[in-house]
């Protein structure tokens, strides 16, 4: 450690830190505008100019590593006058914007002027202008001029998202932030550019010119979208949600958020939102109606339904991104009835799963070891867009150091180093775990399972495997691929089998907000109780559908719509009329999580709770109270809970650790070699939801692009394709048609197709075979 004295107060700091840092351990503020915490020290601006004894100068504190016995004055007059003078210089091409700047009144620039800046300019020639840049649909560059230079955008793209789209050109005064010629700026991560800047040279394309900071009511939420439960601020203006950044919370999101987060408030307000309760006449068409007369119709049908068929005929479906208390009311509304059928999982499709996963599936460890961990095994994971913010803390991982392994059907670039990589399709990806143990139990002189006898490894295979052993922390992390597969089980068990042979924890990534919530609350069939696929595939006669968009979050869209329209009573809980109009008989308009309170507890099985940040939308009501008064309306005990908070303590009794495990229970083995093409679906980043399907600004990314037909050219030529060649692609529920594209990333053998697309949906699963022709 070193001391040194700031401002007279003395403080110690470890040795190689910079001033800055000494500085704000003391609390004491030191104007800046390069400077970031997360990011790496350009010493541009100046504007953290102070005076060290014996200095002949002043010295900008986030470039001067602290010394023994180093005097510091950061608010003396030598300090203040430098920093008085790079105000001067920051100000002179700077326009005054202030009154139609949409960074107005949170803008770093703005707060120091006040302070450090003069009435007037002394400055009189004419003032350099910048022209606009196209940065794409998310970032706006409309005024670069406002510029004054920081690279914090650059850097960000460099050293946090992984990829550097925005550069400087030119040298002094004509200098200028641009991104590369013809290219939008595409990260997954592109929004924090905008908190970053100081100044008002990149704002929020769709929060442009809407409200005023001062104007914004601002409240903490959770965010839905992903397992990582990233902390945001919702800003509301009325009764509308007007913008999200994040909220620092170090263990979680850090101060970053992804633009799923960021953006997908924009599909709060669409065209279909459901406002009122809908009731469908007996020929076909829809009816406004009371809250009363839509809950008794839903009671009178579901009381129908038992009296008729039993209770065993009713399926209740939630998804991941519900509330802990919603799903805790819709599995006990469910049960009270007398079902067992309850499932939050549209997209699991291994009937053996919950066998072999009796305890919750976790990520094994708090999210903030992730950057910890100097071995890393990632399988089946788009890690990138299923799971942004832990891509980026594998990222800072891999800068210091961290060996990174991936076993998937498709070797997207991760945008950090990749050790070693097995790239195989999605039914083989349990054989690919046991090349690896073989090459690990072969390497360490250890018996080779004998489900394993035949097995002979790749030299892939036995680099993850010299890596998983020189290890000293190590994790296997399961991705969403993993659990949707119909060999989860299989899967799980050879991840276990290689995880102890490493000695490496094992952890599931999980897909969505809620997703260990969903386990904890109870929403998951015991005993003869029907997962989601096993009541599309037998045709209920009621559904009581909850968040979900069928056709495009189930695993099989087409048979699930099919099911849903041959009940004889479904009703939805729903935020959006399309998403559900075509099999339901009632629908009943509830809150997204922006309008609600809740709880969802995150992957690595924290709990967080918030409340409603905006009004309901015109008719809407929290789901949760609608469930409780079904179960009101019904007579069914346990059904009193005033508050959401009544419901969440009464689930966590005893916390969440309790229920967390992720002990597998099933044999290893191998899987049968596939006869034909295989589908790899990935679910692209901006369409695992409703809300994000309706986010216009994130559906004009490219990362939301019409599908196509992705192939390897050893595929495309087996197949005798050609890269832009339109295709017809059939699989045992239908057929649709797609450009085929040439991508060397995609596994030979596989077909890489998105779901969550209506033009995909005929296709149904996203699992099994296809066959692949021209047209």
């Amino acid at each position: 450690m070193v001391e040194l004295t700031i401002d007279g107060k003395k403080v110690e700091v470890p040795e190689g830190s910079m001033v800055m840092q000494a500085a704000n351990k003391l609390g004491l503020y030191v104007p800046h505008f390069c400077y970031h915490k997360k990011l790496s020290i350009a010493a541009n601006c100046r504007m953290c100019l102070v005076e060290v004894e014996k200095a002949p100068k002043a010295m900008p504190a986030c470039a001067t590593p602290v010394t023994s016995g180093m005097i510091v004055h950061t608010a003396s007059a030598k300090a203040v006058a430098a920093q008085k003078s790079v105000m001067e210089f920051l100000l002179i091409n700077h326009p005054l914007d202030c009154p139609v700047c949409d960074q107005g009144g949170e803008c770093q620039l703005q707060d120091l002027a006040v302070g450090y800046g003069a009435s007037a300019s002394r400055y009189q020639e004419e003032k350099r202008v910048v022209f606009h840049k196209e940065m794409g649909p998310l970032v706006a560059a409309e005024e670069m001029q406002r510029c004054i230079h920081c690279t914090r955008c650059v850097r960000f793209g460099q050293e946090v998202g992984g990829l550097m789209e925005l550069g400087m050109l030119n040298r002094g005064e004509h200098a200028e932030i641009t991104s590369f010629v013809g290219r939008a700026v595409e990260s997954e991560l592109s929004g924090n550019m905008i908190d970053i800047c100081p100044v008002g040279a990149l704002t929020s394309k769709p929060f442009r010119y809407t409200a005023r900071t001062w104007e914004l009511a601002r409240r903490r939420s959770v965010s839905p979208h992903d397992s990582v439960g990233a902390n945001l601020v919702v800003q509301v203006k009325g009764e509308r949600v007007m913008r999200v950044v994040p909220f620092e919370n170090e263990e979680i999101n850090e101060c970053w958020i992804s633009d799923r987060d960021r953006f997908a408030y924009t599909g709060l307000y669409t065209e279909d939102r459901l406002a009122h309760p809908m009731i469908r006449t007996a020929d076909g068409r829809w009816r406004e109606a009371s809250w009363s007369d839509a809950l008794q119709a839903v009671v009178k049908g579901l009381n129908d339904v038992r009296e008729q068929h039993g209770a065993g005929q009713i399926g209740a479906l939630g998804t991941e991104g519900s509330t802990l208390e919603e799903l805790t009311l819709l599995a006990r509304l469910t049960r009270s009835l007398g079902s067992e059928n309850v499932d939050f999982r549209l997209r699991q499709t291994d009937a053996e799963l919950d066998r072999a996963i009796p305890g919750v599936p976790w990520l094994g460890m708090p999210i903030a070891q992730l950057g910890e961990l100097d071995r890393v095994l990632v399988v089946g994971s788009f890690l990138r867009k299923d799971h942004p913010l832990f891509a980026q803390r594998l990222r800072q991982a891999a800068k210091r150091g961290t060996e990174i392994s991936f076993i998937d059907g498709a070797a997207d670039d991760p945008l950090f180093p990749v050790h070693a990589r097995l790239t195989v399709t999605p039914g083989a990806l349990p054989n690919a775990l046991a090349e690896v143990l073989v090459a690990l139990a072969r390497a360490g002189e250890q018996k080779v399972p004998d489900a394993f006898g035949g097995v002979e490894p790749g030299a892939e295979a036995v680099r993850i495997a010299a890596s998983l052993a020189s290890g000293q922390k190590t994790a296997i992390l399961l991705g969403n691929l993993v659990i949707a597969s119909p060999q989860a089980s299989l899967i799980c068990a050879n991840a276990q089998a290689l995880a102890q042979a490493a000695n490496a924890k094992l952890g599931f990534l999980t897909a969505g907000g809620n997703t260990v919530g969903g386990y904890v609350a109870g929403a998951v069939p015991v005993a003869d109780g029907l997962n989601a696929k096993q009541m599309f595939e037998q045709n209920l006669k009621a559904y009581v559908v909850l968040h979900a968009e069928p056709r495009l979050d189930a695993d099989n869209g087409v048979q699930a719509v099919q099911a849903l329209k041959s009940a004889d009573f479904t009703v939805a809980l729903t935020s959006y009329r399309s998403a559900v109009e075509e099999w339901a008989h009632v629908m009943l308009p509830v809150a997204p999580f922006t309008e609600t309170s809740g709880t969802f507890i995150n992957a690595e099985g924290r709990a967080q709770s918030f409340k409603g940040c905006a009004a309901p939308f015109v008719d809407t009501r929290p789901a949760w109270k609608v469930l409780r008064v079904m179960g009101n309306l019904f007579e069914l005990p346990g059904f009193d809970d005033e508050t959401s908070e009544s419901i969440r303590d009464s689930v966590l009794v005893g916390g969440v650790e309790p229920h967390l495990s992720n002990e597998i229970n099933g044999a290893i083995g191998l899987a049968a070699a596939p006869a034909a093409v295989e589908r790899l679906a990935d679910i692209p980043i901006y369409r695992s939801d409703a809300m994000l399907r309706r986010a216009e600004p994130l559906q004009q990314t490219a990362a939301s692009q019409a599908p196509q037909a992705r192939m390897c050219a050893a595929t495309l030529t087996s197949l005798g394709l050609e890269s832009g060649q339109p295709v017809r692609v059939r699989s045992q529920q239908g057929e649709i048609t797609l450009d085929a594209l040439q991508d060397d990333a995609v596994a030979p053998g596989a077909v890489r197709i998105a779901a969550a697309f209506a033009e995909t949906a005929a296709l149904g699963s996203s699992f099994g075979q296809l066959s692949v022709e021209g047209v």
